[in-house]
């Protein structure tokens, strides 16, 4: 089990050093961000968006998360994992949240999980995870498991009755033991004075740069989204460009017969 606190170190803000996290979903990936340097993987429903092709994060299985974070976890097991509860894995009773909590945990190898919301079912099931020993990383703003409600991918915390309520919410998540909580799509300002507020770290994603620090979708970070180009992602890499090419490049060595030369044969 990695040490959470060394990861996600409660206490005075801002933080000594930003947290870098990064989703991931396969062994591969999972063994370059370990060997890279990366604080923390995300094993997120967003799986079901850029690794299934489903239109929303609500048709994945707490199984599928299971088999995702397995394999990261091979791939990474020196690396703090954490991974999202699905859609309906934790929301019908405290009972099934913590039966779902507890199966990641013990078939994944994880070393904490991830929900949506801040009310009081959510809470108390935060309070419940934390004392048999399941820790926890709460995600208010925009929750893409209520995307529904929300209308779609919108900013959150813009009238004032939000704002309160987003305050509310993270203080709430913080009182009942979460060790850490992402902010999702919400005003920079927003963003900054609940930080300020909370004594656990905070991970922003387009909540600007006051967050204690920052987790993007790695597909969408290697540029491998094509169009997918919100304002505030930053690609650090061509990536759907440079696997075209590639791709082409092998269909032409193939058709012209460079490919495979002697050296490719035994």
């Amino acid at each position: 089990m990695r040490d959470v606190s060394k990861v996600f170190p409660r206490g005075p803000k801002p933080v000594q050093k930003k947290i870098t996290v990064l989703t991931c979903y396969d062994f591969m990936f999972a063994r370059i961000l370990e060997e890279s340097g990366v604080d923390c993987l995300l094993v997120g429903d967003t799986l079901g968006v850029v690794y299934q092709g489903q239109p929303t994060t609500l048709p994945v299985t707490l199984d599928e998360m299971i088999y995702h974070a397995k394999a990261v976890r091979r791939g990474a097991p020196n690396t703090f994992v954490v991974v999202d509860l699905p859609f309906l894995s934790y929301q019908v009773s405290l009972e099934e949240g913590i039966r779902s909590a507890g199966k990641v945990m013990k078939e994944s190898g994880c070393d904490a999980v991830k929900f949506e919301g801040g009310g009081p079912e959510i809470l108390e099931l935060i309070y419940k995870l934390e004392r048999i020993g399941i820790p926890v990383m709460g995600h208010i703003g925009l929750t893409p498991q209520s995307v529904n409600v929300f209308g779609g991918h919108k900013i959150q915390g813009k009238a004032e009755e939000d704002k309160a309520r987003l305050i509310s919410e993270a203080k709430g998540i913080s009182d009942a033991g979460a060790f850490s909580m992402v902010f999702e799509l919400i005003p920079s300002a927003l963003a900054k004075e609940i930080s300020a507020s909370v004594p656990i770290p905070t991970i922003g994603i387009g909540a600007g740069a006051a967050t204690d620090g920052q987790v993007l979708v790695i597909y969408d970070f290697l540029g491998l989204n094509k169009g997918f180009k919100p304002k505030f992602l930053k690609t650090f890499l061509n990536g759907y460009d440079d696997v075209s090419n590639a791709v082409k490049n092998y269909i032409q060595e193939v058709r012209n017969g460079s490919f495979p030369g002697p050296e490719h044969s035994h």
